[in-house]
């Protein structure tokens, strides 16, 4: 199977990158969005993203494929060991282990920057249709996540009620004494001479 380059995200990317989420905003509930946000406001999102977090996207052919970030579980000091996945593939690339090769990615980041607890929002239908299937929670569940909450019918889309769930994943064990959180430019040598993320 052919495999992906994975790289950080620039803000020069904002474009491609909205253009790769629009269809989810317009046509699905996977995201509770109800408008495409801007491209200034895709640049917004992805600078306050990178000011702590990693923010990668999947090449293929010299095209993205697909993008992956991460961003505070909730930012009171306590929860500085957890963040928060999230991945958007091009609709036309789906199937193909973009978003596996991505998660991977993210993970290898995560855990150099020392955060040890990974968390999954994920928007569930309680019957699938067309706007919302189950397929994200069978994939995170494929990547060792474990659902540990759900919110009924919290999200309203499409003239529907959805509910949300969390699902989460611990990259290393829970030390007495963790080590701080390092921010993403503090490790951004380390992965890409150890894992060619450049």
């Amino acid at each position: 199977m052919e495999s992906s380059k994975i790289r950080v995200a620039t803000i020069q990317d904002a474009k491609e990158l909205s253009t790769i989420y629009a269809p989810y905003v317009e046509n699905t509930a996977i995201t509770f969005e109800y408008a495409v946000p801007t491209v200034a406001e895709f640049e917004r999102r992805m600078g306050r993203v990178l000011e702590k977090y990693p923010y990668l996207v999947a090449e293929r052919n010299g095209k993205i494929a697909g993008y992956a970030y991460a961003g505070a579980f909730n930012t009171r000091a306590a929860y500085d060991w957890a963040a928060e996945a999230t991945v958007y593939v091009r609709q036309d690339q789906k199937h193909l282990g973009i978003g596996r090769e991505l998660y991977e990615a993210l993970e290898k980041v995560l855990a150099l920057q020392n955060i040890l607890n990974l968390n999954a929002c994920i928007a569930y239908p309680e019957v699938e249709d067309e706007y919302l299937t189950q397929n994200s929670v069978g994939f995170h569940a494929h990547l060792g996540y474990r659902l540990v909450g759900e919110f009924h019918q919290c999200g309203y889309k499409f003239g529907r009620w959805y509910s949300m769930v969390w699902m989460e994943k611990h990259l290393s064990g829970h030390p007495e004494h963790p080590p701080a959180v390092k921010t993403f430019d503090e490790i951004k040598d380390v992965i890409a001479e150890r894992y060619g993320i450049l």
